[in-house]
């Protein structure tokens, strides 16, 4: 891959997680533009490869999308319905049956795991804000949160990340699942909460005690 595909790539996985630059220039232990100058002027002109495999392990790619030289493949296997199970390459992550609105609103469904997704081992544990076992995968219905997040996708929520900060997070109000933006007034706490389709109302100056915060979201995937 070439320098530029390399950083548009990069820029890419930026917007389609919700991160920013100054975030993830921070999880490198690097000046809060170090992101920002190598997307947008190429400073520096490659990536480290410390912060190669650190951004790689983030996002869920190869370090061969980011400049890398090619990775392994790793083996496939297998564990039964509902089961987090941990080898040296994979972790199954089970998948609920239940979604979570884009919308006006989800009543929880069944939420016993119907199947399972794998996921590199070493990525959903560094993703995992603690055990990979709070990790599990349910289904977006609706379109509020469109075009970040579409009906149908699958989202990797992290139900050990409770912490109250800017994100997109699945909440429950009135026995219904919603999945929505946070952002944090840093006056005074109080949350505004958000679609990113503009169609829909946004909620304002929440009290963060009020909201019920499921776990954040921290990975989507979807079909084309």
């Amino acid at each position: 891959m070439t320098n530029d595909a390399i950083r548009q790539r990069l820029d890419r996985l930026v917007h389609e997680r919700g991160d920013d630059y100054a975030t993830l220039s921070r999880m490198l232990g690097r000046n809060q533009t170090y992101i920002q100058q190598f997307i947008k002027r190429g400073v520096p002109r490659k990536l480290d490869e410390d912060d190669r495999r650190k951004l790689a392990e983030h996002f869920g790619v190869s370090e061969q999308e980011l400049g890398g030289p090619p990775g392994p493949v790793g083996r496939a296997v297998h564990a039964g319905v509902g089961q987090v199970h941990d080898s040296q390459d994979y972790v199954l992550i089970p998948r609920l049956d239940v979604g979570a609105s884009a919308g006006h609103g989800s009543l929880p469904g069944d939420e016993d795991a119907q199947s399972a997704l794998a996921f590199q081992a070493r990525w959903a544990r560094s993703i995992a804000s603690g055990g990979v076992e709070a990790l599990s995968v349910i289904r977006v219905e609706g379109d509020s949160m469109y075009p970040t997040l579409s009906n149908g996708d699958q989202i990797l929520v992290d139900a050990a990340d409770k912490r109250v900060r800017d994100g997109i997070f699945v909440l429950r109000t009135d026995g219904a699942l919603h999945v929505k933006r946070v952002s944090v007034n840093p006056t005074s706490r109080r949350l505004s909460i958000r679609s990113d389709n503009p169609v829909y109302p946004a909620w304002e100056d929440c009290d963060p005690a009020s909201i019920d915060i499921i776990g954040r979201v921290v990975w989507v995937g979807r079909k084309l």
